[in-house]
């Protein structure tokens, strides 16, 4: 059992008081009271889009129907993702007692290779514009999600989003970032003309509270429904219905105006690459902590890195160590670390060759000898990818590759300021909901955030997520840009089972610090027995020690992300063990959670006070 063993005495001592006090002094502190209900449970990114969700409860739906409007009102609204975006779902399906992943992530178009980036002088595809479009997922998952595990209509579930896009009183968030970003914005004319009502004042965007209209958004959702009610009409099952809107939108009329529009851009996407692209309903990952199932969607995602972590983590006695002290931010640290050097090295979309050696990376022998790697005193400014293959009876095709890999090359290793550190951990929305029949869903829905490409006269914004890939197989062999291949996102939702029923399902916006968040969200339940609010508000750390999954991928060695709160002798702790250290007033993210209480027969829910995040509960 791997140990840590430094600074005892006077530190122990202080660890010790610190486990101690923590349950009785946190508990009075929460900004948000935590949730309650018996019924069900609704929690995204907007209070607006948690009250679809509880529209769709009280018209009769479940957990699934609830979801799926979340997602539409959540994308209508820019709450950091739009329709043309990508869908990452997981789902307990209480009829079968399993939990299945919704894969809704779009794929790189025709022409998108990695020649045809560098012949732009590109070392990865851009974080903006076009270029940086994959073909949307978003609506094709919550069809597919809607047909498969719903049970209301599309007309019912789309009912608030399109009532939102006729004109709501938008939020000063999401109007704020539209003045920031006016230049890019300014680039894409029909973005333009929907997102800047006021060109040629001062504040060319909306202000808060104004009511923010976008009839062709709302006549592009009107057109599915439109689909659906024609196949019902006609004599068509549910399901068929629902799947004609998504036949409408990837082989008809709305997916023809879609590439039209994002062609006159200059974008990549074709008729035939919608009409070939499809959702996918897969088996999900899955490791066990202390007992506790743990389910993430594969290595398509970065969401593997956290059962990696948890894998590594679990022979320490982690709350021996005290919660948040020096040692315990050490060891998760370098538990993430060495994750997410094996994610940049070996993720990418297993549908595509190379093989991703996932039964080596989950295996617990693996996790044994990258822990082994954990200096006690000391942060490794150069964790590399491990060797997984010899934990399937492989050998690494790879190895060359591996040898040349070091964290400490990459562009950009040399530490930024804090405007770098909040791009680090901003984008993306979650939707958690559950029901008093048992569904659960977990979602991370995410893409065409502002400054979005809006293609034509769809109101449809376009995905960035091409960026993401790599040009170059040295920095990752499985994720290089191929036409019809997704890329690894970092998009993860998560579920997490007790005793073969659901005990968790919890998510968080903020690109390669979802995990890194999700991950001490869990140990502040699973170790130190917060409630789910707590475990939501709860200072975390991040790690920059990752190459980023955006921009130029860089990374930064050392640099940690801690709470302001963190006392001068933790600080001090850990700028000795080689950390630099950066500060924010809340460091949780935008952590959204939901308890199964099987003990009460009761839900409860927690939200961060990091941003807009909330819920409604019945």
């Amino acid at each position: 059992m791997p140990r840590l063993r430094f600074h005892t005495g006077r530190l122990a001592a202080a660890a010790m008081l610190l486990v101690l006090s923590f349950v009785p002094s946190f508990a009075q502190k929460t900004a948000k009271p935590p949730l309650h209900g018996r019924k069900w449970m609704a929690i995204t990114g907007k209070p607006l889009a948690a009250t679809s969700g509880a529209l769709i409860f009280q018209r009769g739906g479940n957990a699934v129907d609830a979801a799926c409007a979340m997602i539409a009102t959540t994308s209508t609204m820019w709450d950091t993702l739009s329709w043309g975006g990508e869908t990452q779902a997981l789902v307990y399906d209480p009829r079968t007692r399993k939990v299945v992943g919704i894969n809704a992530l779009g794929v790189a178009p025709t022409g998108a290779t990695a020649e045809f980036y560098r012949s732009k002088s590109m070392k990865h595809p851009p974080a903006y514009g076009p270029l940086a479009a994959v073909t949307p997922g978003t609506p094709g998952g919550l069809l597919v999600m809607l047909a498969e595990y719903g049970r209301l209509s599309l007309a019912e579930v789309l009912a608030p989003a399109i009532e939102l896009a006729d004109g709501y009183p938008i939020d000063a968030e999401t109007a704020n970032v539209i003045e920031r970003e006016k230049a890019r914005i300014k680039q894409w004319p029909d973005s333009k003309r929907v997102m800047l009502p006021h060109l040629g004042e001062s504040r060319e965007a909306p202000y808060a509270g104004e009511i923010f209209r976008q009839p062709e958004l709302a006549a592009t959702l009107r057109k599915l429904v439109e689909a659906e009610q024609k196949a019902l009409a006609a004599g068509k099952s549910r399901r068929e219905a629902i799947m004609a809107a998504y036949d409408r939108f990837y082989r008809g009329d709305v997916g023809a105006a879609f590439v039209d529009g994002l062609a006159a851009n200059g974008g990549l996407v074709t008729r035939e690459d919608l009409a070939n692209w499809s959702v996918k309903i897969e088996e999900p990952l899955m490791t066990t902590y202390k007992g506790i199932e743990v389910y993430k969607l594969t290595t398509w995602v970065q969401g593997p890195v956290m059962l990696q972590a948890l894998n590594i983590l679990e022979p320490f006695d982690l709350k021996g160590m005290g919660y948040n002290s020096a040692r315990y931010l050490h060891t998760v640290y370098q538990a993430m670390n060495l994750a997410f050097a094996d994610r940049d090295f070996y993720y990418g979309d297993p549908a595509f060759p190379p093989v991703e050696p996932v039964r080596g990376l989950l295996s617990k022998e693996y996790a044994r000898e990258r822990a082994k790697l954990i200096r006690p005193d000391r942060n490794d400014p150069d964790i590399r990818p491990g060797d997984p293959y010899p934990f399937q009876s492989g050998t690494n095709p790879y190895r060359e590759a591996l040898e040349r890999w070091h964290t400490v090359d990459v562009p950009g290793a040399a530490a930024r300021g804090s405007d770098g550190d909040r791009s680090f951990y901003s984008g993306t929305t979650t939707v958690e909901t559950a029901d008093a029949e048992g569904w659960v869903v977990s979602v991370t829905p995410s893409g065409a955030w502002v400054p979005a490409v809006i293609a034509g006269n769809t109101g449809i914004g376009v995905s960035q997520r091409a960026q993401s890939f790599v040009l170059d197989a040295a920095e990752n062999p499985f994720n290089v840009i191929e036409p019809g291949k997704r890329p690894r996102a970092t998009l993860t939702p998560t579920i997490a089972l007790r005793d073969g029923v659901p005990f968790l399902a919890f998510g968080v916006q903020g690109g390669d610090s979802q995990d890194q968040n999700l991950l001490q969200f869990f140990l502040n339940v699973v170790e130190f027995g917060m409630t789910v609010q707590e475990a939501c508000e709860a200072a975390n750390i991040n790690s920059f020690q990752l190459r980023e999954s955006f921009g130029e991928h860089e990374s930064r060695p050392g640099r940690m992300l801690v709470a302001e709160s963190t006392s001068p002798w933790i600080r001090k702790e850990l700028r000795s063990m080689g950390y630099d250290l950066t500060f924010a007033p809340i460091t949780s993210g935008p952590i959204n959670a939901i308890m199964l209480d099987r003990k009460h027969g009761t839900i409860w829910g927690g939200s961060s006070n990091h941003g807009e995040d909330y819920g409604i509960g019945w």
